[in-house]
């Protein structure tokens, strides 16, 4: 039936096993792709795009509040992001120049910000303030940050020798130019921002945190440059900062992550961010026979492929205090984690959605976080305090 097998010397079992030899040991050597189920996929709003603006915290915190909002009232609201931003700064313009201009002062700044906001000037829909203005599609900043940062600068400096209250007017003035005046009233029964955010109560939610530096179950002003306004963090062991989080979606709240995605391991594109283990000799036996005989090289470049389960690092809060302390892990990104996943393995992921447009990777936006990436790369999380488990919010006082 094969003449030429049989002229070749060589016959048709010989060949098939010498295939399923070369395929076998194809697979075990490299895992299969990448496979997400969602597990726990809780309401969100549409995938929002920062553009060119440094208002990740922004992003990442309204859409959590519209998420609280779906959970609270069933309803769905499509809020301003640049509302928050322009009262933040304000606000911001107004520290810095009460410290005489050693204070932090640009685009970035944390969740709380937005709750800060909400507490003091509401909330506003986008339909109503988009803070675009001179025909913008999308926000873009820096303009707008380089001239209120030469502002605040100079006023900072007190040329006159006693500042005069014009120069809040003067900020409010560019900031009207750039984003767009802020309306007193809107809607059909012209609400205001304040009333609009009576919903909302900024005091039900908390952020958490892990670090050695400072004592477990005692809340402090993180060290971070973008914790301008000297929010109050409670810190929590990194396993409790896990179950605060996997409870959190247990019970239907989402939450906001602040955290690192400079890492290698972050990969919005490839959907994912891991922490692989490149180490043979700390892997498990199971993730080890994988890998033997590839060199070290070669592991690398297979394991940020981004395409397959591969093993992971296990974090100790001695490593993440590391990170932290050397800067590998710092706190340049917020998002929204709405859910989890889990790979085809069973490893489960943080379901996280992203303010860099739906279009941006093939998962309308959203990629997938590992508990390691979690682990090593988490600066803090907003929740709702009743998220929180009642014995960790018990110690940590948490009324």
């Amino acid at each position: 039936m094969y003449p030429f097998l049989k002229f070749a010397g060589i016959s048709l079992a010989a060949l098939i096993t010498s295939i399923t030899t070369q395929a076998q040991t194809a697979k075990d050597s490299v895992p299969e792709k990448y496979v997400f189920t969602k597990s726990i996929d809780l309401p969100a709003t549409s995938v929002k795009d920062q553009s060119a603006s440094g208002t990740c915290w922004s992003f990442a915190t309204t859409s959590f509040i519209e998420s609280e909002l779906l959970r609270i009232t069933k309803d769905t609201f499509d809020l301003s992001e640049m509302y928050f931003a322009r009262k933040a700064y304000e606000s911001k313009s107004v520290q810095y120049v009460r410290l005489h201009g050693t204070a932090n002062f640009g685009e970035g700044g944390q969740a709380h910000d937005v709750l800060n906001v909400v507490r003091k000037n509401g909330m506003i829909t986008e339909s109503a303030y988009s803070g675009l203005a001179n025909g913008q599609a999308k926000p873009s900043h820096s303009e707008l940050e380089a001239v209120l940062s030469a502002m605040v600068g100079a006023i900072a400096k007190n040329p006159a020798g006693k500042l005069s209250p014009e120069w809040i007017q003067a900020i409010s003035g560019v900031l009207d130019v750039y984003m767009g005046k802020v309306p007193p009233t809107f809607g059909s029964s012209n609400t205001t921002p304040v009333e609009f955010a009576k919903t909302i109560n900024p005091d039900d939610y908390v952020e958490i945190t892990s670090y050695t530096h400072h004592p477990y179950y005692s809340s402090f002003s993180l060290e971070i440059p973008d914790n301008w306004s000297g929010g109050v963090y409670y810190n929590v062991p990194p396993d409790e900062l896990i179950q605060i989080m996997d409870n959190s979606f247990q019970n239907g709240y989402t939450l906001a992550w602040d955290g690192d995605v400079s890492d290698k391991g972050f990969s919005h594109k490839n959907l994912v961010a891991i922490v692989p283990e490149v180490n043979l000799d700390n892997m498990a036996a199971t993730d080890r026979s994988k890998w033997e005989g590839i060199s070290e090289k070669d592991r690398k470049k297979q394991l940020y492929t981004f395409e397959k389960p591969v093993p992971e690092k296990n974090i100790t809060p001695e490593m993440r205090q590391a990170a932290f302390d050397n800067f590998s892990a710092t706190d340049d990104h917020l998002m929204h984690m709405t859910g989890t996943v889990t790979d085809q393995n069973g490893k489960r992921y943080f379901r996280t959605k992203n303010s860099w447009a739906a279009d941006s990777n093939s998962n309308g936006g959203y990629l997938n976080i590992s508990e390691a990436y979690v682990r090593l790369n988490t600066i803090a999380i907003l929740v709702h305090k009743d998220a929180i488990p009642k014995d960790i919010r018990k110690k940590l006082t948490i009324k």
